[in-house]
């Protein structure tokens, strides 16, 4: 008898991709997505048109569909994850506001964002787990459709990527806590929408009609619609179940919700985590998130730049590809003959208002030196804030898991190992995302995700002949991210 299979769909901040998983061998079938064409506008804007969010989730099935061939009969349910935050607002028809998506890294709403921090900052970290940043759906519907004048009325349901693919899957409207509460628009206490949160960006009149039921992962929120099920060869009534944000559906994936180590994530986002109990005085990292259990929580050190950089690199310098430009880097060695990089091209959870940019650039540097400066700095970045998690006694100490799609390169998460000075475990050959999710679908059917979808990593040690070279690096790097909040201070309009 053939093994069931459950199948992943994650939506990241390039790209969206379905995966087919054999229940008990945790075997990938079939794969299939592509990249979403974001559009970057002025003034920091970054957004995704809705038929392109629904052309390319309906390519994706039906590419998973045809490679079971008959096996799709096996298919028991299908579950959704993806980035958290941006702007995922529907109208009264149902349709996404004004046509489009907006991104996490969309920029618009810093000032504001600046300004609510100084204002209520300390409150909402207290209430939510976080301070105001650019990319919270509240403040970004309060930059894009005129809170003062009354434009956010027409936000009809506020919700997030994962949620709109299941709506667009089932037609049902839900949520689950992660990704409210990354968002820093759940109270940590009661674990409901924080009125606070709202009512700090005046959209206070969204709370009582456009903000969905929060429901527990691996609970099916509804079925595939027939027409859906049409469209891409799926079964028609497949159970459509509700996910959780990519993050923690990767940490689950890796088995690092039940063990307590810390993961890196070598994504577009910058991302560092660690699950561990609740709190009490918080501590204070970057945010800290409510999930699952009420005791439970999810502290992050973020940046939204990580290989953002690299693919920044790629374009403005024309690599082939962020493996060519990797490739490139690693002509050179570590340190790049003095020139150093500020890894924020979408903004930094460093330091306030901070930005991108060469540091100790002089005439002999070329290509492969600037190319190894952003190398450098995107892992040290990590490194930095995977320190700051360690330093609060959050993780096991010396295990990190890498993961993301940069965490495929080996050479990265080695990188990555020397400047944390041990191990690192290397999943980056799994779509870690798309396995959380299947295993959350898995859970629906009353399997256990663990033992449903195995997966296995690959451990990258520090090299002990360089252990001094790195060190002396980082610690270098810290202190020129310290020594440049007063120029961010500038550039960002403010005095520093």
């Amino acid at each position: 008898m053939k093994a069931d299979i459950f199948l992943g769909i994650d939506m990241g901040s390039t790209g969206l991709k379905a995966v087919a998983f054999e229940a008990g061998t945790g075997a990938t079938l079939a794969a299939s997505g592509g990249g979403l064409p974001y559009r970057h506008l002025p003034g920091g804007g970054c957004e995704l048109r809705a038929d392109a969010i629904d052309a390319a989730l309906m390519q994706a099935l039906r590419g998973v569909a045809a490679q079971l061939g008959p096996r799709v009969a096996q298919v028991q349910a299908l579950c959704c994850t993806g980035h958290g935050a941006g702007l995922y607002a529907l109208d009264e028809r149902g349709d996404l506001l004004a046509g489009r998506a907006v991104a996490s890294t969309d920029q618009r709403a810093a000032g504001l964002a600046r300004n609510l921090a100084q204002r209520q900052g300390d409150a909402l970290y207290q209430e939510v787990g976080c301070r105001p940043w650019s990319g919270q759906p509240s403040l970004v519907a309060t930059e894009l459709f005129d809170a003062q004048g009354g434009g956010h009325r027409a936000i009809r349901r506020l919700l997030f990527a994962k949620d709109y693919l299941g709506f667009l899957l089932s037609g049902e409207i839900a949520t689950d806590a992660s990704d409210v509460s990354t968002a820093g628009l759940l109270n940590l206490d009661t674990g409901v929408w924080s009125a606070l949160a709202f009512e700090a960006a005046g959209l206070a009149d969204l709370m009582p009609r456009a903000l969905p039921p929060i429901v527990p992962t691996g609970t099916v929120i509804g079925r595939l619609l027939p027409a859906r099920a049409a469209a891409c060869g799926l079964p028609a009534g497949l159970p459509v179940v509700m996910g959780a944000i990519d993050l923690l559906a990767s940490l689950s994936a890796v088995g690092a919700v039940k063990s307590g180590h810390a993961v890196a994530v070598f994504g577009t986002w910058c991302v560092n985590a660690v699950v561990a109990d609740a709190r009490e005085p918080k501590p204070e990292v970057g945010a800290i998130v409510r999930h699952g259990p009420p005791a439970s929580r999810l502290y992050l050190e973020n940046s939204p730049s990580s290989m953002a950089n690299v693919a920044w690199l790629a374009r403005a310098l024309q690599f082939d590809d962020a493996a060519a430009a990797v490739d490139c880097a690693m002509s050179v060695p570590l340190g790049a003959e003095g020139l150093r990089f500020l890894p924020f091209i979408n903004g930094g959870g460093v330091a306030a208002g901070a930005t991108a940019g060469f540091v100790g650039l002089k005439g002999h540097h070329g290509r492969a030196h600037m190319a190894r400066a952003v190398i450098d700095g995107v892992a040290a970045l990590h490194a930095w804030h995977l320190k700051r998690l360690a330093a609060h006694g959050l993780g096991v100490p010396g295990r990190v898991a890498a993961l993301g799609g940069g965490a495929r390169d080996p050479r990265l998460v080695r990188l990555l190992a020397d400047f944390l000075g041990h191990p690192v475990e290397r999943c980056g050959d799994d779509e870690t995302g798309a396995r959380g999710a299947a295993g959350y679908a898995a859970l629906s059917q009353g399997a256990s995700a663990d033992e449903a979808l195995p997966v296995r990593c690959v451990t990258e040690a520090p090299d002990a002949t360089t252990a001094q070279a790195h060190a002396e690096f980082h610690s270098e790097f810290e202190a020129l991210i310290g020594n440049m909040a007063p120029a961010f201070a500038q550039l960002a309009g403010r005095a520093p």
